[in-house]
């Protein structure tokens, strides 16, 4: 009996590093890391009632919010989110030049 070798495999690092190379993959990476960010930026007492929701054309974030009271706060200091929000973009070199939040889009955690 012959024996056969497996030798045509390809490896985990060599797989990642494939996935790397392609665009949107890290496109989609970059903007994940950046909504994980904001539970840093929102203060605690909204950091539950709101979460990133989606990207727009212009470098628009959409945050979604528990209800529109919520909606309303974030609205009234997005200046102030917006510079807290900076050094975080900047890091992973995207820019963040507005923000909408949108009551609609919130969808509660089933966990």
């Amino acid at each position: 009996m012959e024996k056969v070798l497996y030798t045509d495999f390809v490896g985990i690092d060599e797989l990642v590093g494939e996935l790397l190379k392609q665009k949107e993959f890290k496109k989609a990476m970059t903007r994940s890391n950046l909504c994980k960010f904001w539970q840093s930026v929102v203060n605690k007492k909204f950091a539950d009632k709101s979460k990133p929701y989606s990207m727009l054309p212009g470098n628009v974030m959409v945050i979604a919010c528990e209800n529109a009271i919520v909606a309303q706060e974030l609205l009234l200091n997005k200046t102030q989110l917006l510079v807290k929000f900076q050094p975080y973009a900047k890091s992973l070199d995207i820019t963040v030049n507005d923000l909408k939040f949108d009551a609609k889009r919130w969808v509660k955690d089933t966990d």
